[in-house]
């Protein structure tokens, strides 16, 4: 599942990227890991917005021991959309989303010692993210990213990789149906547009947030 993902351009680049208006008096997190501030492109009315929202729906559990509520953990991954946590929000473009990235990292070696490997897509410094996104009363809005079956570029790493969209596939992503939804998570992004790039940085996970934050939109 990816839990780490980069957005090393301005907001100035990415509004222009995907037509937003140009947010003044805010800082673009580079690195974003799950249960913090990422960006987001979505719609209102009837143009698109820039936001800043926190990566990952949350999920109430409760101790098993003594049956008392569990702080919410954030899911910033969307496996199955059966799940009663996507279940009602899919078919609603409302809640679609764009997920801007330059690239994004999988854990690979040995436990104790993983290192971060990165992917892009060729010829892109910016690309897009297939996500969907809510309000919640935990840490106001809050989105998440759609996961598909990985490629041959990906397979050595992970089994799984993001639903990264063509630029020409982002009005289909926030105004379709929930089958156009189904055949983006189908579908095998192409092998070829995909550059990897091994480090020897070590995989550090940082603890995810679990307190509102404030969330503005970038109008």
């Amino acid at each position: 599942m990816c839990n780490l993902y980069t957005v090393r351009k301005s907001a100035a680049e990415i509004a222009a990227h995907f037509g937003t208006d140009v947010p003044t008096g805010f800082n673009t997190p580079e690195e974003v890991v799950r249960g913090r501030p990422g960006l987001v492109i979505r719609e209102h009315e009837g143009r698109r917005v820039l936001e800043s929202m926190a990566w990952g729906f949350p999920r109430h559990s409760k101790n098993k021991r003594t049956g008392a509520p569990n702080k919410p953990t954030p899911v910033n991954n969307i496996a199955d959309l059966e799940n009663f946590m996507w279940r009602g929000i899919a078919p609603k473009p409302f809640h679609r989303c764009l997920i801007p990235l330059t690239a994004f990292a999988e854990a690979e070696g040995p436990d104790g010692a993983k290192t971060r490997t990165w992917f892009s897509v060729k010829d892109q410094p910016i690309f897009a993210w297939a996500g969907m996104w809510r309000s919640s009363d935990e840490w106001g809005p809050v989105y998440s990213g759609l996961m598909t079956d990985c490629n041959e570029a990906i397979r050595p790493v992970h089994d799984r990789m993001p639903v990264l969209l063509h630029v020409d596939e982002y009005e289909r992503w926030l105004h379709g149906t929930l089958d156009d939804v189904v055949s983006f998570r189908d579908r095998c992004f192409p092998d070829e547009l995909i550059e990897t790039r091994r480090t020897d940085e070590l995989w550090v996970a940082r603890k995810p947030m679990i307190s509102p934050q404030p969330s503005p939109t970038l109008l």
